[in-house]
C-alpha cells in the first residue's frame, strides 16, 4: 500500500487544492538537494532512479486503485521524477568540478524548475506525445520528456554562461 500513496507523495498532492504539479516540483528541489548534498552526483543519480521506479509502480497501482487510466490532479510522483530528472546536469557538472557538495548555485535550480514547469504545463511535442502513452507509462513519460527537455535547456544555459561556447 505505500508504493500507491507515493503516487500522491503521501497524501500532499491531494492536500493541495491548487497547483499540485508544482507543489511536488517543488518538492524535489529540497530531495535534489539533499541527494546531492548527502552523496554528490552518485546518490542524487541513484535517488532519481529510484523516484522514476517507485513512481511508475506507485502510479500504476493508485490508477488500477481508481479504475482510472488518466492522470489524476492528485498524482505529482510524476512531477518529482521530471523535476529531478531537470535537475540532474547541475549535480552531474558539480560532481564533475569537484565542486564541494553543499553547493548547489541557485540560478540552475530555479532556472530546472522554470523550464520543467514551462514544458510540462504548454506540453509541446514530444511531451504531449508521450502523454498519450496508456496509464502509467503516459503519466510518467510525459513529465520525464519534459525533465529531459529542461535539462537540456539548463545544460546549454550552464554551456553559455560559463563561456563553454
Amino acid at each position: 500500500m505505500i508504493t500507491a500513496r507515493f503516487a500522491t507523495l503521501f497524501g500532499l498532492g491531494e492536500a493541495t487544492p491548487v497547483a499540485p504539479g508544482t507543489v511536488g516540483s517543488l518538492v524535489a528541489l529540497p530531495v535534489g538537494f539533499a541527494l546531492h548534498w548527502a552523496g554528490g552526483f552518485p546518490l542524487f543519480a541513484f535517488g532519481l532512479i529510484v523516484s522514476v521506479a517507485l513512481g511508475y509502480t506507485s502510479i500504476d497501482r493508485y490508477l488500477a486503485l481508481k479504475g482510472d487510466d488518466e492522470d489524476p490532479g492528485e498524482v505529482i510522483a510524476d512531477e518529482l521524477s521530471g523535476q529531478l530528472l531537470a535537475m540532474a546536469p547541475l549535480s552531474l557538472g558539480l560532481f564533475l568540478a569537484g565542486a564541494p557538495a553543499h553547493v548547489f548555485p541557485w540560478p540552475g535550480w530555479v532556472g530546472a524548475f522554470v523550464m520543467f514547469r514551462l514544458f510540462d504545463i504548454v506540453k509541446p511535442p514530444p511531451v504531449s506525445t508521450a502523454e498519450r502513452l496508456p496509464g502509467a507509462l503516459g503519466v510518467m513519460a510525459d513529465d520525464l520528456v519534459a525533465g529531459l527537455l529542461a535539462a537540456i535547456v539548463v545544460t546549454a544555459s550552464a554551456a553559455i554562461a560559463h563561456g563553454w561556447f
